[in-house]
């Protein structure tokens, strides 16, 4: 069976951050601890998956979160352009995960249909919920939808022959993980099911949840589908960068041959 190469992209970070902004009930959670946005590149031959799209300078400017690199710039060093992204996996609708549809017109969009009905219905109503979401984002996603370009899975699905999405929920109602087929065996891209190592490892939640038992649960899936714990990649995990080497760029990262040292918490 062929496997997929995977590419961290990073395009973005925050530093001025707390452990209580990352771990719920932190025993030090006035402590510095920074935070890594990234999306993802699934590649096998000419084939190309783009999960998630990060956000781009307006949305930036509006949240007053700075950018390093404009999404579609960062792709650039793995020989990509906006038109060759035909598929684009949303592990869920919030700002730094889908802040970027609009830069690629021909992606369909592969959903959690669960994630749809929460961006736009009555939870949305609370500010509290709609926080991470822009509503630009979620009208792009649902032109995509009129348009012919959304396909939607209730729970597990298969994109590709060795790509395969799995709801979580948690963090937002509909998040999906990416289990991809590799060389180091069946990875698992985490998202926002872990933002840190930290989160699933000890199993501390993060404080934007909308399911706690959800988020809590969500941990023990995430090491069911992967082959071995080493193998899930956190969404947000600035540690990712010392585990895995670069590739192409200083801010690219190769996930596909596992990480380089075991992760460990005492």
């Amino acid at each position: 069976m062929s496997t997929w190469e995977i590419h961290a992209v990073k395009y973005a970070d925050r530093n001025a951050r707390t452990r209580g902004d990352s771990f719920i009930f932190d025993d030090n959670h006035d402590a510095a601890h920074a935070m890594d946005y990234f999306m993802w590149v699934l590649r096998r031959g000419p084939e190309v998956i783009l999960v998630d799209t990060g956000y781009d300078m307006a949305e930036a400017t509006a949240r007053d979160r700075p950018i390093r690199m404009d999404p579609v710039e960062s792709l650039r060093p793995l020989g990509l352009t906006p038109d060759d992204i035909t598929k684009v996996i949303v592990t869920h609708l919030h700002y730094d995960h889908a802040g970027g549809l609009h830069l690629f017109p021909n992606a369909t969009l592969y959903l959690q249909e669960t994630e749809m009905a929460y961006a736009t219905g009555p939870c949305m109503c609370h500010d509290t919920l709609k926080m991470p979401f822009t509503a630009d984002h979620i009208c792009e996603a649902v032109k995509r939808l009129y348009s012919g370009k959304v396909v939607f899975f209730d729970g597990d699905g298969e994109v590709a022959d060795g790509v395969t999405v799995h709801r979580i929920g948690g963090h937002s109602r509909g998040l999906q993980a990416v289990r991809v087929r590799t060389q180091a065996g069946w990875m698992v891209l985490a998202s926002d099911a872990a933002h840190f190592y930290e989160n699933l490892w000890l199993r501390k939640p993060f404080p934007i949840v909308v399911d706690l038992q959800d988020m809590l649960d969500g941990f023990y899936r995430l090491e069911a589908l992967a082959s071995d714990k080493q193998l899930i990649i956190p969404g947000h995990d600035p540690l990712v960068r010392q585990l895995y080497d670069t590739d192409k760029a200083d801010h690219i990262l190769r996930l596909d041959v596992g990480p380089k040292s075991d992760i460990q918490f005492d």
